[in-house]
Protein backbone atom coordinates (compact mmCIF):
# COMPACT_ATOMS: atom_id res chain seq x y z
CA UNK A 1 0.00 0.00 0.00
CA UNK A 2 3.20 2.57 0.95
CA UNK A 3 4.44 1.99 -2.96
CA UNK A 4 0.95 2.77 -4.20
CA UNK A 5 0.82 5.79 -2.07
CA UNK A 6 4.36 6.71 -2.73
CA UNK A 7 4.25 6.17 -6.75
CA UNK A 8 1.10 8.26 -7.10
CA UNK A 9 2.74 11.36 -4.43
CA UNK A 10 5.75 11.02 -6.40
CA UNK A 11 3.69 11.44 -10.17
CA UNK A 12 1.87 14.59 -8.67
CA UNK A 13 5.46 16.22 -7.96
CA UNK A 14 6.89 15.46 -10.76
CA UNK A 15 4.38 16.42 -13.05
CA UNK A 16 4.08 19.43 -11.16
CA UNK A 17 8.18 20.11 -10.94
CA UNK A 18 8.09 19.85 -7.69
CA UNK A 19 10.46 19.31 -4.91
CA UNK A 20 10.04 17.40 -1.32
CA UNK A 21 11.92 17.42 1.67
CA UNK A 22 11.07 15.82 5.09
CA UNK A 23 11.68 16.04 8.67
CA UNK A 24 11.40 13.06 10.16
CA UNK A 25 11.73 12.05 14.22
CA UNK A 26 9.65 8.58 14.94
CA UNK A 27 9.36 7.08 11.84
CA UNK A 28 13.44 7.24 11.32
CA UNK A 29 13.63 7.28 7.72
CA UNK A 30 10.50 5.76 6.53
CA UNK A 31 8.76 8.37 4.77
CA UNK A 32 12.03 8.93 2.71
CA UNK A 33 12.73 5.31 2.18
CA UNK A 34 9.12 5.06 0.77
CA UNK A 35 9.35 8.55 -1.08
CA UNK A 36 13.13 7.45 -2.53
CA UNK A 37 11.96 3.49 -3.50
CA UNK A 38 10.33 5.03 -6.76
CA UNK A 39 12.59 5.44 -9.89
CA UNK A 40 13.37 8.82 -10.96
CA UNK A 41 13.03 10.22 -7.30
CA UNK A 42 16.19 12.68 -7.74
CA UNK A 43 13.75 14.69 -9.55
CA UNK A 44 11.44 15.37 -6.65
CA UNK A 45 13.16 14.48 -3.43
CA UNK A 46 15.77 17.03 -2.47
CA UNK A 47 16.01 15.60 1.47
CA UNK A 48 15.36 14.23 4.65
CA UNK A 49 16.40 15.02 7.96
CA UNK A 50 16.12 12.05 10.44
CA UNK A 51 16.30 14.54 13.93
CA UNK A 52 15.59 11.71 16.51
CA UNK A 53 17.08 13.13 19.76
CA UNK A 54 15.93 16.95 20.86
CA UNK A 55 19.54 18.51 20.30
CA UNK A 56 19.15 17.44 16.60
CA UNK A 57 15.80 18.97 16.22
CA UNK A 58 17.39 22.41 17.31
CA UNK A 59 20.82 22.03 15.78
CA UNK A 60 19.58 20.76 12.51
CA UNK A 61 16.18 22.40 11.69
CA UNK A 62 16.40 25.56 13.94
CA UNK A 63 13.53 24.17 16.52
CA UNK A 64 13.34 26.79 19.86
CA UNK A 65 14.30 24.55 22.66
CA UNK A 66 11.30 26.47 24.59
CA UNK A 67 9.48 25.17 22.71
CA UNK A 68 10.41 21.72 22.97
CA UNK A 69 10.18 22.28 27.29
CA UNK A 70 7.13 24.02 26.55
CA UNK A 71 4.94 21.70 24.62
CA UNK A 72 7.16 18.51 24.47
CA UNK A 73 8.66 17.10 21.37
CA UNK A 74 5.89 15.80 20.14
CA UNK A 75 3.62 18.51 19.49
CA UNK A 76 2.58 20.07 16.82
CA UNK A 77 4.28 22.97 17.99
CA UNK A 78 7.37 21.28 17.42
CA UNK A 79 6.21 19.38 14.46
CA UNK A 80 5.49 23.29 12.68
CA UNK A 81 8.66 24.55 13.06
CA UNK A 82 10.05 21.18 12.72
CA UNK A 83 8.91 21.89 8.73
CA UNK A 84 9.79 25.18 8.73
CA UNK A 85 13.34 24.60 9.31
CA UNK A 86 13.28 21.49 6.53
CA UNK A 87 11.84 24.13 4.10
CA UNK A 88 14.24 27.16 5.53
CA UNK A 89 17.58 25.01 4.81
CA UNK A 90 16.04 22.83 1.77
CA UNK A 91 14.18 25.53 -0.59
CA UNK A 92 11.69 22.39 -1.45
CA UNK A 93 7.90 23.36 -3.02
CA UNK A 94 6.65 21.00 -0.66
CA UNK A 95 7.93 19.74 3.20
CA UNK A 96 6.72 17.48 5.66
CA UNK A 97 7.79 16.46 9.74
CA UNK A 98 6.85 14.11 11.89
CA UNK A 99 7.47 13.55 15.21
CA UNK A 100 5.11 11.12 17.40
CA UNK A 101 5.42 8.58 20.23
CA UNK A 102 6.13 4.85 17.76
CA UNK A 103 6.23 2.84 21.19
CA UNK A 104 6.04 0.52 23.01
CA UNK A 105 7.31 2.77 25.59
CA UNK A 106 7.50 6.72 26.29
CA UNK A 107 3.22 7.40 26.29
CA UNK A 108 2.31 9.63 28.59
CA UNK A 109 -1.55 9.62 29.87
CA UNK A 110 -1.70 13.16 27.57
CA UNK A 111 0.18 12.08 24.85
CA UNK A 112 0.03 7.97 24.67
CA UNK A 113 1.73 5.31 22.73
CA UNK A 114 0.28 6.56 18.72
CA UNK A 115 0.13 9.91 19.42
CA UNK A 116 1.82 12.06 16.19
CA UNK A 117 2.03 15.55 15.06
CA UNK A 118 2.67 16.42 11.70
CA UNK A 119 3.73 20.01 10.23
CA UNK A 120 2.76 20.46 6.33
CA UNK A 121 4.29 23.02 4.04
CA UNK A 122 2.58 23.26 0.46
CA UNK A 123 1.71 25.78 -1.82
CA UNK A 124 3.44 28.70 0.20
CA UNK A 125 1.13 27.62 3.70
CA UNK A 126 1.95 25.71 6.85
CA UNK A 127 -0.60 23.33 8.70
CA UNK A 128 -0.05 20.81 11.39
CA UNK A 129 -2.33 18.39 12.51
CA UNK A 130 -2.17 15.36 15.26
CA UNK A 131 -3.49 11.70 15.13
CA UNK A 132 -3.38 8.72 16.88
CA UNK A 133 -2.29 5.78 15.57
CA UNK A 134 -2.96 2.29 16.88
CA UNK A 135 -0.63 -1.08 17.00
CA UNK A 136 2.62 -1.90 17.36
CA UNK A 137 5.94 0.25 16.75
CA UNK A 138 5.82 -1.05 12.86
CA UNK A 139 2.08 -0.82 12.27
CA UNK A 140 2.69 2.98 14.15
CA UNK A 141 5.27 4.22 12.03
CA UNK A 142 3.60 2.94 8.61
CA UNK A 143 0.24 4.73 9.48
CA UNK A 144 2.24 7.67 10.31
CA UNK A 145 3.78 7.42 6.67
CA UNK A 146 0.95 6.64 5.13
CA UNK A 147 -1.11 9.56 6.40
CA UNK A 148 1.92 12.10 5.53
CA UNK A 149 1.63 10.45 2.17
CA UNK A 150 -2.71 10.74 1.27
CA UNK A 151 -2.38 14.44 3.67
CA UNK A 152 0.29 16.02 0.94
CA UNK A 153 -1.73 14.03 -2.11
CA UNK A 154 -4.53 16.01 -0.83
CA UNK A 155 -2.98 19.17 -0.69
CA UNK A 156 -2.64 18.75 -4.92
Amino acid sequence: MLSNEAQDLSEILITNGLTISVAESCTGGSLSHALTRIPGASSYFDCGYITYSNQSKVEMLEVDTQTIKTYGAVSEEVALEMVIGVTDKSHSDVAVSITGVAGPTGGTPEKPVGTVCFGFFCDGKTSTSTQLFSGDRANIVSQSVSYAMRQLFLRF
